[in-house]
């Protein structure tokens, strides 16, 4: 058994018996963890936290070898983001975000890039009223951080450059140029424009790609696209994403 000292981030919170809560943390050191805080629902002055959605902590857990559940013996809050949590929309964007890291990621497997990348599109959301710009970055960085990475450089099939129209397959996970697209089903059409916002957003930090534009009809195609891979590469629903038509 190791003790662990971590910030980490609340992905999802539930009620375990009677007096107890289970916490789904994304931490800095450890990746996702589960975590008990025992008594903190009949002592909710036991932790220095109340431990709600995606809200940054301090904590200190036990760390098990024949459990996926540790005992958090501390708990402190580090951050709040008082910002998203006055405006409806915004915790939208911030469930999705930590619905979406909790799906992905599997248990205690350590990477500080999603967990930056997490803290940082929070930051993000709470100064922001394009939360549908925020939602595509932060799907098509999470997507190359994680292993998903769509295929967007080259002809998913043949291996050529696609320099003209193309299409988007789900199956394959990638473009299709035009001499290839007809062999497979399950396409959508895909405008240069938005492979170019792909390519971009995947190479560039974080901050740079907070200066870019983003058209409506951009963000409404990679909208689509990237909610369907999702859901079929994961072959999970995210329910949070039901919401996020309103940030087309």
């Amino acid at each position: 058994m190791a003790i662990i000292s971590t910030e980490a981030l609340v992905l999802r919170v539930m009620d375990h018996r009677e007096t107890s809560r289970l916490a789904f943390f994304f931490t800095k050191k450890c990746g996702k963890v589960i975590g008990v805080l025992k008594g903190i629902r009949k002592d909710p002055k036991k932790f220095g936290s109340s431990v709600d959605k995606f809200s940054v902590n301090d904590i200190v857990f036990y760390q098990y070898r024949n459990s996926e559940i540790h005992l958090v013996s501390q708990c402190d809050m580090k951050e709040f983001f008082y910002d998203i949590r006055r405006d409806d929309r915004k915790i939208t964007a911030a469930e999705y975000a930590a619905e979406l890291v909790n799906k992905i990621m599997p248990l205690e497997e350590r990477n500080p890039a999603v967990y930056d990348l997490l803290i940082d599109y929070l930051r993000a959301v709470g100064e922001s009223e394009d939360l549908g710009r925020m939602v595509r970055m932060f799907q098509v960085k999470i997507l190359s951080l994680s292993g998903f990475r769509p295929h967007i450089d080259s002809c998913v099939r043949c291996g050529k450059d696609v320099k003209e129209r193309s299409r988007f397959s789900m199956i394959r996970g990638g473009l299709l140029c035009s001499q290839c697209e007809g062999r497979d089903h399950q396409t959508v059409a895909v405008s240069a424009g938005s492979v170019a916002t792909l390519l971009y957003i995947e190479k560039n930090t974080w901050s740079s790609c907070l200066k870019l534009r983003m058209p409506a009809g951009i963000k409404q195609e990679l909208g689509s696209i990237l909610n369907n891979f999702l859901v079929f590469h994961l072959g999970k629903n995210i329910r949070s994403s039901s919401y996020l038509s309103k940030f087309q």
